[in-house]
């Protein structure tokens, strides 16, 4: 049987040099150190496959439950940071631990540069009134008052409700809402964070629209 090929897993080449929105450094990643990294995951090529599949997976998810918006950028970025160790020469006893470590790194540089915009699309979903004196921003809210109009009720009735109150009321209220739609916490963030990033979306068409109706 012909031996799987994982220097490309899910569209991620051995050579990954883009970076998450907010860090610095930009590094390319060689065959030889890729190799290596699965040869740490296991030295059977074809498991040490699945085990990146899945611990790539988690990292995803991980990312994803914590509201980054690029959760697979940022798990790329995770693990490329531990190829680079490994290429340095740099002993690793647990890797799926140190990957992890790692990623909590990630998460603080990437939350850093997310937060100021995150503050402000929160904001932008829960606002009922605006000054009237911003166009643009009329725009946008027009566009995504329609772009909610469009969710089933359910799902408006939980982004809407998700990013309102502030610190332990915030807390309470999203426990609230996990007990109300009968799941878990990290399995609200993740609906609320793919809602979010749909309503993003809608709103950019709609305004691209807008603007080349004018």
């Amino acid at each position: 049987m012909e031996e799987p090929n994982y220097s490309s897993t899910n569209g991620n080449s051995a050579k990954r040099g883009t970076l998450t929105a907010g860090m610095t450094r930009h590094h390319t990643i060689t065959q030889e150190g890729f190799d290596r990294f699965l040869s740490c995951l296991d030295e059977d090529r074809e498991l040490a496959g699945r085990e990146y599949e899945r611990v790539r997976g988690q990292l995803i998810l991980y990312f994803q439950c914590r509201d980054i918006v690029q959760a697979e950028d940022c798990a790329d970025e995770a693990i490329n940071r531990v190829i680079l160790k490994l290429e340095s020469g740099h002993q690793i006893r647990d890797l799926a631990t140190y990957v992890f470590g790692v990623a909590r790194m990630v998460l603080l540089e990437t939350s850093r540069s997310q937060l100021k915009h995150q503050e402000i699309e929160e904001n932008f979903l829960v606002s009922s009134t605006l000054s009237g004196e911003d166009d643009e921003l009329q725009g946008r809210m027009d566009c995504l008052r329609r772009c909610l109009e469009r969710l089933p009720a359910e799902d408006r009735d939980l982004i809407t409700q998700y990013y309102q109150e502030q610190k332990r009321a915030k807390i309470d209220l999203r426990q609230q809402l996990a007990q109300r739609f009968k799941i878990d916490l990290n399995a609200l963030r993740v609906r609320a964070f793919r809602l979010r990033n749909s309503l993003q979306k809608c709103v950019r068409k709609c305004l691209r629209e807008g603007k080349a109706g004018l």
